[in-house]
C-alpha cells in the first residue's frame, strides 16, 4: 500500500517513537496524542480492519501487555483501547491513557489532542518500552 502512512511507518521510511516490535506488530506512540503515552498497534502486513488482523487473539494480547505497561510508565488511572478505523485505512488500535484530571470527562475526546514536546516523546517511549521489558522479564521468570 503505496500511499499508506501506517505502511511508510513500518518500512522505517518515516521516523517513529517506537515502544514494540516484533515480527508482526509493531507499536509506536501517536504524533497527535490525545494524552501523554497514546500508543498505536498496528499489524506490519497491511489490513485494513482490525477483524481482518490475523493472528487475532495476539494482536489483542499484545494490546492487553502494552496497555499495563503503559499505564505503569505514565501513571495513569486506566488505558482505553479504542478501534474506530477512521483516518487511516490500516488496522490499528488506540491505546490512551486516562488520568484522573485530564480533560476526557466521561470518556476519551478525539478532538483533545495534546502538544507533546519531542523530548517529552523520546522519554515515555523509552519508560513504556522499559516497563514492558520488565513485564516480560517478570512473566518469563513465572513460567516452569
Amino acid at each position: 500500500m503505496g500511499d499508506c502512512i501506517f505502511c511508510k511507518i513500518i518500512a522505517g521510511e518515516i521516523p517513529c517513537y517506537k515502544v514494540y516490535e516484533d515480527d508482526l506488530f509493531l507499536a509506536f506512540l501517536d504524533i497527535n496524542p490525545l494524552n501523554l503515552g497514546h500508543t498505536l498497534l498496528v499489524p506490519k502486513q497491511h489490513f485494513n480492519w482490525v477483524d481482518e488482523v490475523e493472528p487475532y487473539d495476539q494482536y489483542w494480547q499484545i494490546a492487553r501487555k502494552l496497555s499495563l505497561a503503559i499505564q505503569k510508565a505514565t501513571q495513569s488511572i486506566l488505558v482505553s483501547k479504542i478501534v474506530y478505523g477512521l483516518g487511516v485505512s490500516h488496522a490499528h488500535i488506540h491505546l490512551v491513557p486516562k488520568y484522573e484530571k485530564d480533560d476526557h470527562i466521561g470518556g476519551i475526546h478525539p478532538n483533545n489532542i495534546k502538544k507533546i514536546s519531542s523530548a517529552e516523546m523520546t522519554q515515555i517511549a523509552k519508560k513504556i518500552n522499559e516497563s514492558l521489558s520488565s513485564q516480560i522479564s517478570v512473566l518469563s521468570h513465572d513460567q516452569p
